[in-house]
């Protein structure tokens, strides 16, 4: 072997061999006392407890947060399900070079593109059931032995965390990591566009999910899970992705959205069974059977900038599209073209006419209206199995009360599913703006999980312009 190249095969202790593979480390101790050894274990709530040491195993580079070499000592730290694993091997004088130059090998080859020890500006809502204990307990300790930077701050009112994302110092951190539901990096993304230099804000720091609220679908998109220990897993390994980001004028206001936009059935049975959150999952169930119960239509007029419109189109769109960003390392953004300060909008606002190359659609008997950015909008909800992350377009469903009952039902069943391509009654578009005008005074229209004032808004997409840390390059978890 080339001397240049780094080892792949290290020897410890004159019987222990570890070895590196593409995904693993490969470990044979073939020592006489390691039958009936143990190794330190440390639960994530930080008690040690010891398990049955094996004389062969392999180790996921994945879950791989930490390796180094002390004067008598190699320790391995890493992730196993929910728990901190320390494992220690003797390392005698004469194996000491070789031994810190493989463990840099390792860590290089376990964390790949992403940026190891991170600096994370921590933000909890103390008010989003548990959230305090279960980033203590269970994301602290694994951040922490990943040598990750940590400012930890919780929330005291509504909106707290948009401020300390306005006034954050950008060249002081990595990312912010919210400990909450969806609601949470909502604030963050509006603090940060906020900010007189907001491209640069956006496009600088990442914005990530330790999940503690009921959907946390920001979570289940990006790492594919809403297990806290293993999120935080995913934010020590995860790379900075770019995220459509979405603009929202209404009134005089003008904010942002990451996730979604939503009126009718789906959105007063998300709003209105906030105070079910005890239920988990099954309240959004709940919400969509007892208000189709009670209510049908939800009369609107509709516009928009309509890329694709049809379902074959859309689909195989995506299926070109996904393999094709997720074999490439550069992704088109916004950034450029919107400058150094402000978020500029290409269509105008909510009080500007309607483009004349825009759809305009009757809304009169319309039932629900879902504009998504991202796939799965709760656990085991894929309303949305062509969105991606950053290709500049807004998934768009759209569904009328021609439905009826039977129809709304079959629907609640499927949609979760990732089967709307399926269900006639369900018209998908990819947009890159649209206009919503509702006729009624009084409803629910949803941004993200946040209530919004029940009157017009106009969306437009800002592609790839926002930062998420992702464990998935390119594409989503579905």
């Amino acid at each position: 072997m080339d001397p240049l190249e780094p080892p792949t095969t290290l020897k410890v202790d004159k019987a222990v061999t570890l070895s590196l593979e593409d995904e693993f480390v490969t470990v044979a101790d073939n020592r006489p006392s390691s039958r009936g050894r143990t190794r330190t274990k440390k639960s994530c709530c930080g008690l040690l407890s010891t398990r049955e040491h094996k004389s062969q195993y392999t180790l996921d580079h994945y879950g791989i947060i930490n390796a180094e070499v002390t004067t008598n000592n190699l320790t391995i730290t890493y992730v196993d399900g929910k728990d901190l694993d320390i494992i220690h091997y003797p390392v005698r004088p004469d194996e000491h070079a070789q031994a810190t130059t493989w463990t840099q090998h390792l860590l290089t080859r376990a964390y790949g593109h992403a940026q190891p020890f991170k600096r994370l500006k921590v933000i909890i809502n103390p008010f989003c059931s548990g959230a305090v204990t279960k980033f203590r307990a269970l994301a602290a300790p694994i951040l922490a032995a990943a040598h990750c930077h940590l400012d930890v701050e919780e929330t005291r009112y509504k909106g707290h965390a948009s401020e300390i994302a306005e006034q954050i110092e950008l060249d002081a951190y990595d990312a912010i990591v919210c400990c909450s539901g969806d609601g949470l990096p909502h604030e963050a993304f509006n603090g940060l566009a906020r900010r007189p230099d907001a491209v640069e804000a956006l496009t600088a720091l990442a914005v990530a999910m330790i999940p503690c609220g009921s959907g946390n679908a920001m979570a289940w998109n990006l790492f594919g899970t809403d297990d806290v220990a293993q999120a935080a897993l995913a934010i020590v390994k995860g790379r900075k992705m770019p995220l459509d980001l979405l603009s929202i004028t209404q009134g005089d206001r003008h904010t942002v959205s990451f996730l979604s936009q939503s009126l009718g059935v789906l959105a007063d049975s998300d709003l209105k069974t906030e105070h079910l959150r005890w239920m988990g999952d099954h309240r959004f169930i709940y919400g969509v059977l007892t208000t189709i119960a009670q209510r049908t239509a939800y009369p609107c007029e509709l516009a928009f900038k309509t890329v694709m419109g049809d379902k074959k189109e859309i689909q195989g769109y995506y299926e070109r599209a996904r393999v094709r960003l997720l074999e490439s390392s550069v992704v088109v953004t916004e950034e450029s073209r919107a400058g150094s300060s402000g978020l500029p909008l290409r269509y105008g606002t909510v009080h500007d006419d309607i483009p004349a190359d825009w759809e305009v659609v009757s809304g009169q008997g319309l039932s629900s209206f879902y504009a998504s950015n991202m796939a799965v909008v709760a656990k085991d909800t894929n309303f949305f199995p062509a969105a991606l992350p950053s290709d500049g377009l807004l998934d768009v469903m759209t569904v009328f009360d021609t439905i009826g009952i039977v129809g709304a039902l079959d629907a609640t069943v499927k949609l979760p599913q990732g089967k709307c391509f399926e269900l006639g009654d369900v018209h998908m578009r990819k947009v890159s703006a649209y206009r919503l005008t509702p006729k009624e005074k009084e409803g629910c229209i949803s941004v993200d999980g946040e209530w919004y004032p029940f009157e017009a808004f106009q969306v437009e997409v800002h592609q790839g312009l926002g930062r998420v840390l992702s464990n998935l390059r390119h594409a989503y978890h579905v």
